[in-house]
């Protein structure tokens, strides 16, 4: 196994899109319904946000690759928190007088690298480059019903510090605001 970890470029982004395809359903919770699995993709993870998203100068994406193929990438984003309540909530577990929080927006891994050690090494790249940005803080939500996600994260150094929503499709789903310091 020859897993590189390194900054996804504009050439990068059909490949985003099929591997964020592949793997966000990973996350829902049981019942969720492909139908709106597959509105969310649309919606947020088509190739068109992709290249929106690789533009964007708040927006690191890194990808994961085992000889030379797509198996993992992971999104931070910067800047104000737009949410008020979240934006208190994720301000609760740091020091107001600090550099700003950067959020984990996306992480994910093929399931057929489960177990690999890939997540683990996406993570520490992913944690040094939000480090480099100067935040503090890199906070994430995910799914309360996410076990396997929920102790990755605890293994990682996120605690839970707060709850937030999360709309798939038409439903809305209880995450858990998960923190640590850089």
């Amino acid at each position: 196994m020859a897993i590189t970890i390194r900054r996804a470029v504009p050439a990068d982004a059909a490949e985003l899109h099929r591997l964020a395809a592949d793997t966000f359903g990973l996350a829902t919770p049981p019942g969720t319904l492909q139908t709106d699995i597959d509105a969310f993709i649309a919606e947020h993870l088509a190739l068109a946000s992709f290249e929106k998203y690789l533009a964007d100068p708040a927006r690191i994406l890194l990808l994961a690759e085992d000889a030379g193929e797509a198996v993992g990438y992971a999104m931070l984003i910067g800047g104000p928190i737009h949410d008020p309540e979240l934006a208190a909530v994720v301000r609760s577990a740091d020091d107001p007088a600090a550099a700003p929080a950067i959020e984990l927006s996306k992480f994910y891994v093929a399931a057929r690298n489960h177990g690999s050690g890939i997540a683990a090494k996406l993570m520490t790249a992913t944690l040094e480059a939000a480090a480099a940005t100067g935040a503090r803080l890199c906070w994430l939500g995910v799914n309360q019903r996410n076990e396997r996600a929920a102790k990755f994260y605890a293994k990682h150094g996120f605690e839970i510090i707060g709850t937030k929503k999360f709309l798939v499709g038409d439903v809305w789903h209880d995450d858990h605001v998960r923190a640590r310091r850089l």
